[in-house]
């Protein structure tokens, strides 16, 4: 959708050069989804050095010299930084987050002060399940609400300034998906659920096909639009509503596996996070009329069971 919008917005020259960089955001993506990753450990880190530096003062005091070990012993980071896919990947971006000690200062700072983790930090036991708690209160609570966060992602790559939350959500799906005996050989998600597959991802054949057909048939969807909006003009109409109503119109005739309720469903909700209060209703409106329409004429080809419905 974003690359849909940004082409028709005097982006790219030609389809071809805007499906490239459309593949290049994405795996800008995942880059940032390890970031992310990277930055739950950098935590884990500063803290551990904290403690070092508490026992090394002059005057320690108690709790310095005998500090709670239990953050910096958490089964889940200590899963994670073993991981050899994390690290593999790791290496390959060269992060390094040697000049933001400052931001994660305040973010140690913050998470010691919230009230998930100082309760997680006062059980006389936890779980591995407590142990992932905390860590994805520090994701949804923490780095989610951070500013500071999302404009240093920002500064870094023009592909990330809208893939923040996106990554966030991976991170979350990630810490969510481990179990206690997961081990270093165990894979992180990958973005495309079948993108190691030998004989080539269905899903980026998805991408590409949807991205090319939709901008290919764009006047000819235009013209379908416009005459199923009843009383509004197409110049009036929001362009991401177009956009969305495109590549909804594409998936349906284009994509026989794909259930029609399931595409209904996807750019209804898109319209409610990316367009105005009222598109999900006038998207609604038009995609019923049409869905109603191809099935009489038979435009709508779908090759499995229950799919038409």
């Amino acid at each position: 959708m974003q690359a849909i919008y940004a082409f028709q917005q005097e982006g790219p020259e030609s389809i071809n050069a805007g499906e490239k960089q459309l593949i290049v955001s994405l795996d800008k993506l995942y880059e940032l989804y390890i970031y992310q990753l990277s930055l739950i450990i950098e935590l884990s880190d500063f803290a551990r050095r904290r403690i070092e530096e508490n026992r090394l003062k002059q005057l320690p005091t108690p709790e310095d010299l005998n500090p709670s070990l239990r953050f910096i012993q958490n089964r889940f980071i200590q899963q994670l930084e073993n991981n050899r896919d994390y690290l593999k990947r790791y290496t390959a971006y060269k992060i390094n987050w040697v000049d933001e000690e400052e931001m994660i200062r305040k973010f140690y700072n913050l998470m010691r002060e919230d009230e998930g983790y100082i309760s997680y930090m006062k059980k006389p036991e936890v779980t591995y399940a407590d142990d992932k708690q905390v860590v994805e209160m520090v994701v949804l609570r923490l780095f989610s609400e951070s500013d500071h966060l999302r404009s240093y992602f920002d500064e870094r790559s023009i592909y990330w300034t809208e893939d923040f939350d996106t990554a966030i959500m991976m991170v979350d799906k990630t810490i969510k998906g481990y179990k206690v005996s997961s081990d270093e050989f165990t894979s992180l998600p990958t973005l495309l659920k079948d993108e190691n597959q030998s004989e080539g991802s269905e899903d980026m054949q998805f991408v590409r096909h949807l991205y090319r057909r939709t901008l290919i048939n764009s006047d000819e969807f235009n013209k379908v639009i416009s005459e199923r909006a009843s009383n509004w003009d197409l110049e009036r109409i929001a362009v991401m509503d177009t956009i969305l109503l495109k590549m909804a119109i594409n998936e349906l005739i284009e994509f026989p596996s794909i259930p029609i309720k399931v595409t209904l469903n996807e750019y209804i909700e898109l319209s409610k996070e990316y367009s105005s209060p009222k598109s999900k209703i006038f998207i609604n409106g038009v995609l019923d009329k049409l869905i109603t329409e191809y099935k009489e004429q038979g435009i709508i080809k779908k090759s499995g069971r229950g799919l038409m419905e």
